[in-house]
């Protein structure tokens, strides 16, 4: 924020790079708003002070339908479309700006759902810095201020992770808070960093707040919600592992593995046993590392209502596509394209890996004390069925994150108290996994790391079997995460730096289609979304145009938009 702003608003006054540079827009009546605090207000009362940095955890509402009635965190989350939708995961059924990404539309003028993610982490760094260029004078312990300094920190440290992952290069601001009348002519304000020189940043940044941060909140009301010295040493891992991976040639494999199991050696986090599908509306349990929280009251979009099958009167959101069916093993560890699979095309989800009946709503799956029917004709949760205008368009519907305890209908006030995960200790091991595989092949460490996520109660899957080769086991890995990691936001990012968008990301968005004789059914792929097209440029998103207008045409576009 500008030093001499006169009032500031707790939950944001928020701006994206190019008015990062030039200020806060004010209105200079000599009002006081009664919805904001005075920066000297907050500057002189450590407990304002920390409810800025606590809000800082947030965002704000900068498109249609995001975040209803609940500020935005560090993503989308639960509203409407997931990020899953912008991949082989699923299809968004009624669109939600989703498929012109997956028709390869996209554009500077036109970034469907992926438009606010420079602007919003801007606005966000703009604001953490000036929290850390005035922390210094806040009355507090010097214990407390520490806590807060880490806590920033890990937050800027996020943002620019949030704008590598999806823009590659970007502009490193550093410390420095722009005040109004600086010269904003400085080309070096629009020069974009290497990823290489990004990926350093972010990784000293949360070696610093790990250092500072607490292993534990001591507030039970935010003791998933704020950060700990373990989710920056989470993110770390994750920087590190996309740093690694080939797309950005920009860590060495051995760092990404040393980071993953500096987690590990926490001794803090354990894999969930109570169950796949209960570690998702368990919002205290021992795998989660950081999280956003979800109050109950809070007016938004419940994951319930927005996925559920038309028959339960859901708006059938986010649908699952055959790729994703396909790609669950079946119990006995083979896949269902293997050359002595146990798999039977005329019974397709019988005996498969428990993790795929927790995953997606299937056609004679039990949910909510009926059967789920998405055969014709006549199904229930078919075109056949009532609300037909949200019948899935690929077969299936998404089970994941679902509390069957929660309404469906009319949930506003009680639903959505499910915490939404951004690291737990799976994606741990299995970032360990990943990278230790590169580092130096399929030791008896990246067995462990990838057999226990298998093996755990509830899941309990045969181990992967000894003797793969590198490339073998690279194949076992990055399956392991599709299915594990599944709808939480990691697929868009895994294929892109895998450098396999080119072939999974081309192929067709399939569903299935059911007919229905008697007591037999029949069994035929559809192509459930058409269009679907990937090119080299849809490695990173394109900077909204607005953003490189604003800075009057210095900031550098991503190539081919």
């Amino acid at each position: 924020m500008i030093k001499q702003v006169k009032n500031i608003s707790i939950t944001s006054c928020l701006l994206s790079l190019t008015l990062l540079f030039s200020g806060c827009k004010e209105n200079f009546l000599d009002v006081v708003p009664t919805d904001r605090v005075s920066d000297a207000s907050i500057l002189s009362d450590s407990v304002l002070f920390e409810a800025y940095v606590v809000n800082r955890y947030m965002g704000t509402r900068l498109t249609d339908k995001e975040a209803e009635g609940t500020l935005p965190g560090f993503g989308r989350g639960f509203e409407y479309a997931m990020w899953s939708s912008l991949t082989d995961e699923s299809i968004y059924n009624n669109d939600d700006n989703t498929w012109l990404i997956q028709r390869g539309q996209i554009a500077p003028e036109n970034t469907g759902i992926a438009g606010t993610i420079w602007g919003r982490s801007y606005r966000s760094i703009r604001e953490i810095n000036y929290a850390l260029a005035n922390l210094a004078q806040v009355p507090m312990s010097e214990g407390r201020r520490n806590r807060l300094r880490g806590e920033l920190q890990f937050l800027r440290a996020f943002r620019y992770h949030d704008l590598v992952r999806n823009y590659g290069e970007v502009v490193l601001v550093g410390d420095k808070v722009y005040e109004l009348g600086d010269d904003l002519t400085n080309m070096e304000l629009f020069n974009r960093s290497e990823i290489k020189a990004g990926i350093e940043y972010i990784a000293a940044q949360l070696d610093e707040a790990a250092a500072l941060l607490p292993s534990d909140n001591d507030n039970n009301a935010w003791k998933l919600g704020r950060a700990t010295k373990g989710a920056a040493l989470a993110l770390k891992s994750r920087t590190l592992l996309y740093g690694a991976s080939p797309l950005y040639n920009a860590a060495t494999w051995q760092q990404a593995s040393a980071a993953a199991k500096a987690v590990m050696d926490l001794n803090k986090y354990t894999l969930y046993t109570g169950g796949y599908g209960k570690l998702f509306i368990t919002n205290d349990n021992p795998e989660i590392i950081f999280g956003r929280l979800y109050a109950p009251g809070a007016r938004h979009v419940c994951l319930e209502i927005a996925n559920g099958p038309n028959s339960y009167n859901a708006w059938g959101g986010n649908v699952p596509v055959q790729n994703l069916v396909d790609d669950y093993e079946m119990m006995d560890g083979t896949r269902v394209d293997d050359a002595k699979t146990s798999y039977n095309p005329q019974n397709p989800y019988v005996g498969r890996d428990p993790r795929f009946y927790e995953t997606i709503l299937y056609n004679g799956a039990t949910y909510r004390g009926s059967t789920i029917q998405t055969y014709t004709p006549g199904g229930k949760d078919s075109k056949d069925g009532p609300s037909n205008w949200n019948t899935s368009k690929t077969g299936y519907y998404l089970r994941k994150f679902m509390n069957d305890n929660l309404p469906i209908d009319n949930p506003w006030d009680v639903a959505g108290t499910q915490t939404w995960i951004y690291f737990r200790y799976a994606e741990i091991l299995l970032n360990y996994a990943e990278a230790q595989n590169e580092a130096s092949g399929p030791d008896a460490s990246v067995y462990a790391a990838i057999n226990a996520v298998r093996q755990r109660p509830g899941v309990m899957m045969p181990v992967i079997p000894a003797g793969l080769s590198q490339a073998q086991m690279r194949e076992r890995i990055r399956n392991e995460r599709r299915v594990e990691l599944a709808f939480e936001e990691h697929r868009y990012y895994d294929v892109r730096r895998w450098k396999t968008a080119p072939v999974v990301e081309n192929t067709p968005a399939y569903g299935i289609e059911i007919g229905r004789s008697g007591n037999a059914f029949t069994y035929k792929q559809k192509e459930a979304l058409t269009g679907k097209s990937f090119s080299e440029k849809q490695y990173w998103l394109p900077i909204p145009r607005s953003e490189i207008q604003a800075s009057n045409n210095k900031l550098e576009q991503n190539p081919g938009y």
